[in-house]
């Protein structure tokens, strides 16, 4: 339902846009959806910091998540938090995402010092040179370095939306305020995103 909701009032969007006086009310074409998913913070610095409900429960539909964009042949690209001060310091096991968090080498990876991932990195350059419209949220923390991105893609004029399960943050109970407040998606409703990318 929550699917249905917010592709509507992306396809209004689009009709305003796309809406030509005399032209008996024509669209001129759908707009598609040009996906990326963004693994944000996985690292094992940060996991212990999260709170063990999410701990729990969001690496797995991560990894169905990571399992679904891999299926239907959509970039990967997994994000690195790296504070001049407090570290972790890449190349340490602390810098890197646990072993069950189904990333590869071959997916993208971008290192960042602020909480957005669109904050002195070179994001935004590489999903427009690739033509990306569409970005879609995992990760830690929902109230941090997520949500700064979230918003930080919507300055970008990016469609952004996280994916409820597959968030996590010192209080599950955050997490679940920022799936409600924020534009997200059921895994579910992913797949039948990916399977029909157009508004």
């Amino acid at each position: 339902m929550k699917k249905k909701l917010l592709l509507a009032g992306l396809t209004f969007a689009v009709i305003a846009v796309t809406w030509i006086p005399g032209a008996a009310g024509q669209i001129l074409e759908r707009k598609q959806i040009k996906p990326v998913l963004v693994v944000m913070d996985v690292q094992n610095k940060w996991m212990p910091f999260m709170s063990e409900g999410d701990r729990n429960t969001a690496p797995g539909k991560i990894n169905e998540l990571i399992a679904l964009f891999r299926e239907f042949g959509h970039p990967v690209i997994k994000v690195y938090h790296s504070d001049p001060e407090r570290g972790p310091e890449p190349g340490t096991e602390q810098f890197e995402f646990p072993s069950s968090i189904d990333v590869t080498d071959d997916d993208m990876g971008l290192v960042k010092e602020h909480a957005s991932a669109f904050t002195k990195t070179d994001l935004e350059r590489i999903l427009k040179e690739d033509g990306k419209n569409t970005v879609f949220l995992c990760g830690l923390s929902a109230t941090g370095c997520v949500l700064a991105t979230y918003f930080g893609a919507l300055e970008r004029e990016f469609m952004v939306l996280m994916v409820e399960g597959t968030l996590l943050s010192h209080d599950a109970s955050h997490t679940k305020v920022i799936e409600d407040i924020c534009s997200s998606m059921t895994l579910e409703e992913v797949r039948e995103t990916l399977e029909d990318p157009y508004l």
